[in-house]
This record gives structure tokens, sequence and C-alpha cells, in this order.
């Protein structure tokens, strides 16, 4: 399994252990994580979830004005290298 994929499963599963509902989507480029965060969350486990979201690559917070807060985080996964860095050349 590659690390990305282990980070953004690891990070799923800190905030569902946190009993924050979690969704896990994977793109081409990167997997995101969101989690509805409830207003009754203590302080102490609003703590432990941002060490948590700020292992991934980027975080952030949603929140309207209907009191409802959506924590966010991406893992980008890595760029598959080739031998052709660069582009073709020009010998002849």
């Amino acid at each position: 399994m590659p690390a990305a994929e282990v980070s953004a499963e690891a990070i799923a599963a800190r905030l569902s252990a946190l009993g924050l509902t979690t969704r896990v989507e994977e793109h081409d480029r990167d997997t995101s994580i969101e989690a509805e965060v409830p207003e009754s969350l203590s302080a102490g486990s609003w703590q432990e979830a941002l060490e948590v979201v700020a292992k991934a690559d980027r975080f952030g917070l949603l929140a309207t004005s209907l009191n409802s807060r959506t924590l966010w985080a991406v893992v980008r996964k890595p760029v598959p290298t080739t031998g052709a860095v660069g582009g073709p050349t020009n010998q002849q």
C-alpha cells in the first residue's frame, strides 16, 4: 500500500476514534478526508483533531452560518516518475 494511502487512512481512523464521522475520497493526485465536527466536541478532542489533520499536506475548517463545521485534510499522492524527464531530446 502506498505511503500516501496509509497516511490518509491513518488520519481518517484517528478522526473516527474521536467520534467524528469521516468521508474519504480518492482523486487522481490526492486523497481527501472530511469529518463533520459536532458542537459538543470537547476542547481536548478539538486539539487532538487539529494535531491529526496537521499531518496532512493541507487542512482546514469549513464553517457555515448554519452551524455546520467540516474539518478537511488532503494527502497528496506521489507523482510518478519516468525516464524521460524534461521531454525528448533533439539528438540526431
